[in-house]
């Protein structure tokens, strides 16, 4: 085995690992894949002959690779204007595969990717790597241009906002299920009082395009509105969790994530912009 295979296979090692650690700072599958990429270029061409500890090393060099793609974001002004639902993760009803289940490890709903696409790209990395991937601050400073301290600060200002605003489901994924069948049977039916009965009287509907929907009968009524794209609505995991997506014959028109407390409805995230859920992949619904 000659050096370049040694070190790409030292680096599909890591891969899953790091793919990981770039959705949660961009919240998009592609742009992952090419943090991941621009990774491998910047390891080939570094001299790593003293780095003791590669996959921390790479970790640390995913994460300025999308530090720099959040700042080229707002520099674009490309951030919405409204709610940003992240790609979601779409899997069979039956469970992930082993490649998803790496991509989510430690969980990351898309509430939660919704709650960090709030937040400033060095409060974001500052999160992500040291609350979910343990970088300490030393490493995560120097990444920022700010001393450990400094990032120690950005991490703790965004772990008060998540937790201020991350709305987490409760109970086994079977009742969470349950709640989500409940839905699906209520909307196709027109079940005003069904809708009713299973949401939340606060829930909050966020759609990528739209307004925000805010409590239990205007929701429920925009749920009987589009009743005939629930007629071919498919439970599937979103991220993990129970959700749905909705068809129009082979088309997929939206994307819902539920959130789901005490048995209710408490949020949707749903994704429905053409273009994006043109590029999703469904093959693990068959």
């Amino acid at each position: 085995m000659n050096e370049y295979d040694w070190m790409a296979e030292r680096f599909e090692a890591h891969r899953g690992h790091l793919r990981a650690v770039a959705y949660r700072m961009l919240g998009s599958l592609s742009e992952a894949d090419d943090a991941v990429q621009e990774a491998w270029l910047k390891l080939t061409r570094a001299d790593t002959s003293d780095v003791t500890n590669l996959g921390g090393w790479l970790t640390t060099v995913v994460g300025r690779v999308c530090l720099d793609m959040l700042r080229s974001r707002r520099a674009r002004r490309e951030e919405p204007l409204g709610v940003h639902v992240p790609d979601p993760i779409i899997s069979s009803a039956d469970g992930l595969d082993p490649e998803q289940e790496a991509l989510l490890a430690d969980s990351v709903g898309l509430a939660l990717l919704v709650v960090l696409e709030q937040l400033a790209p060095a409060e974001r990395l500052a999160f992500v790597l040291h609350d979910t991937f343990a970088v300490p601050f030393e490493e995560i400073g120097p990444i920022l241009g700010r001393t450990p301290a400094a990032a120690k600060q950005l991490a703790s200002r965004a772990r008060r906002r998540v937790r201020g605003a991350e709305p987490t489901s409760d109970g086994d994924l079977a009742s969470q299920r349950a709640v989500v069948e409940a839905f699906l049977t209520a909307a196709r039916g027109g079940d005003m009082e069904g809708l009713l009965a299973i949401l939340d009287p606060d829930v909050v509907a966020r759609p990528d395009t739209g307004a925000v929907v805010h409590g239990a009968r205007a929701l429920a009524t925009n749920a009987i509105t589009f009743a005939r794209y629930a007629s071919a609505g498919r439970l599937a995991l979103i991220n993990g969790v129970p959700g749905l997506i909705a068809m129009d014959g082979e088309r997929v028109r939206s994307v819902m994530a539920f959130t789901i407390r005490g048995g209710k409805v408490t949020a949707l995230d749903i994704l429905v912009d053409p273009d994006r859920l043109a590029r999703l992949d469904i093959s693990p619904l068959g």
